[in-house]
């Protein structure tokens, strides 16, 4: 791996947590993700489930992992199960954990092989009333293949049809949305490098290059800097590719006059950074852009501010709207007879800015957590306020992730230019 693990007791405290919330008498069951096929027999890169990731940093396929704090044999309680290596892994794939290493990562003891999994769960299930199982229950999820857990679901409810059978999704995502210290640090980090991309592609971008020219920019830093490569695909759209929010075809040459809208993370230690900035391609904002840029940034910077603990996303995202529909008024964009003729469940404001202000951030990009409870200390947002014109040939979108506080919150890329006035002067130093 490129980045530097957290330490054991991270992953020790994380199971405590997860422990404290199940059911007496239960076994909790996390598997890794698939290798993922192309075509022939190529594979796509490994990533790992972020579940079992944050319950041991155990970054490796194939890997499981058993917990049963009550199971009356103790050493059955905590349970990693690896692939067993060999000689032909070893030339063909590379290094794998070795039990050794595997425990001085997690901090669990009893590490074993996969071959030993079926006996070890015949026998914690037995001695076991529940089993809670893992599926992907984001709120936004479009499951179209058949998983590793989905597999294993189907197998545990032939094999153990009389077991009360529970989800885990509701316990990760009560955890997971709210960040311990070593991940805001791993987080910042992530930020940090998307920085140093940032910087690197303002003193390199000019008329005529090509927006693939931008993100090859961005990698060489991100890689360069012990990240993996991207958080998610890059958005590297001048001109009207602005207004297609998930535009990742990055293919067009950027004109004189024109914006880019960069929206690019890097990842770090399998946690993420959410970017979003609006560059002109000269290096100067015409009258218009700066007026259109000048009132996203105001959003920004209110919306920030508003996202606080007790509110709930909903709540605010009504709230970031109003402000937004008083910035398309000065505009020009939208009139009174637009807000007075508006559907209630569709507002003018939104032919204008059609998608949400935040969302969770963290392990995924679009992490998981409450969307419809309070928010709460420790949470992890971006703030991402837009406006895009398409009768007008470009779009603005400005992303920052914010830590939320007990007062107020922590910009986790604070270092990161976002003043119009900076923009340019770095673009033409």
């Amino acid at each position: 791996m490129k980045y530097t693990p957290l330490p054991k007791e991270f992953y020790i405290r994380n199971r405590a947590k997860f422990t404290a919330q199940l059911a007496k008498n239960s076994v909790a069951v996390f598997n890794s993700n698939d290798i993922m096929p192309t075509n022939a027999d190529g594979t796509m890169k490994f990533r790992q489930n972020n579940d079992l990731f944050y319950l041991c940093g155990i970054d490796q396929e194939e890997s499981i992992l058993l917990l049963a704090p009550d199971c009356p044999i103790p050493t059955m309680r905590e349970v990693l199960f690896l692939r067993e290596t060999n000689e032909h892994i070893a030339v063909w794939e590379g290094h794998k954990y070795t039990k050794e290493e595997a425990e001085a990562a997690s901090g669990i003891k009893n590490i074993q092989w996969l071959s030993a999994f079926e006996n070890i769960l015949n026998t914690v299930v037995a001695l076991s009333e529940r089993i809670y199982l893992n599926t992907n229950e984001h709120l936004r999820a479009g499951v179209v293949v058949e998983t590793r857990d989905s597999r294993f679901i189907k197998s545990c409810k032939e094999k153990f049809p009389l077991h009360q059978f529970d989800r885990l999704a509701p316990i990760m995502h009560k955890l997971r949305g709210v960040k311990e210290q070593e991940e805001i640090d791993q987080m910042q980090i992530a930020c940090d490098i998307t920085e140093k991309g940032f910087r690197r592609i303002l003193s390199f971008v000019k008329p005529g290059v090509t927006e693939y020219e931008i993100e090859a920019e961005f990698i060489h830093e991100f890689v360069k800097n012990r990240s993996k490569g991207f958080a998610y695909e890059p958005i590297i759209a001048s001109g009207p590719s602005a207004c297609v929010l998930h535009y990742v075809e990055n293919n067009k040459a950027c004109k004189d006059g024109e914006l880019i809208l960069l929206d690019v993370g890097a990842e770090y230690g399998n946690y993420n950074a959410d970017m979003t900035r609006t560059i002109p391609v000269n290096g100067r904002f015409s009258a218009r852009q700066r007026a259109v840029y000048d009132a996203v940034l105001r959003v920004h910077q209110e919306a920030a501010k508003m996202l606080r603990p007790g509110t709930t996303i909903q709540e605010y995202h009504k709230e970031v709207g109003l402000i937004m529909q008083s910035e398309l008024l000065g505009l020009g964009l939208i009139d009174q007879t637009d807000i007075k003729n508006q559907d209630p469940n569709l507002p003018a404001y939104k032919k204008y800015f059609m998608h949400g202000t935040s969302h969770h951030l963290g392990l995924d990009v679009h992490d998981v957590g409450t969307m419809h409870f309070p928010v709460t200390p420790g949470m992890v947002f971006t703030v991402e306020p837009g406006i895009y014109i398409p009768a007008e040939g470009f779009g603005i979108r400005l992303e920052n992730n914010i830590v939320i506080k007990e007062e107020g919150y922590f910009d986790l890329m604070r270092n990161i230019p976002i003043e119009a006035e900076e923009i340019e002067s770095l673009m033409n130093s």
